[in-house]
């Protein structure tokens, strides 16, 4: 890929960005009164955090093991209203451990 072809796919993924970002905007003027829709739109972020978190979990670990536990860990501590720090230090915590483990056997 020479220096041009670059500068084009950037523009072209920058328009892209641009775009979706902007017509929301400049298509709907009005306030959105409709129940189901803004209950929609109220669910997409977490949906999306959900679609892109979930399968970075179980593959940035060197077993299986090591991320389910880590998930579950997460879980329980999320349930128990725990801190987004602390939810996380306990995951890592045992991801290392049962990692760890793994190595040793």
């Amino acid at each position: 890929m020479n220096g041009c072809e670059f500068w084009i796919y950037l523009a072209i993924l920058a328009g892209t960005t641009y775009l979706v970002r902007v017509i929301p905007f400049v298509a709907i003027k009005n306030k959105i009164d409709n129940k189901y829709v803004q209950s929609f739109l109220y669910y997409i972020p977490y949906a999306v955090l959900t679609a892109m978190t979930i399968p970075a979990v179980f593959y940035s670990t060197d077993r299986i093991q090591g991320a389910v536990v880590g998930t579950f860990t997460a879980i329980l501590f999320a349930l128990r209203k725990r801190s987004l720090t602390v939810v996380a230090i306990a995951a890592c915590v045992a991801v290392y451990i049962v990692e760890s483990f793994m190595n040793i056997i």
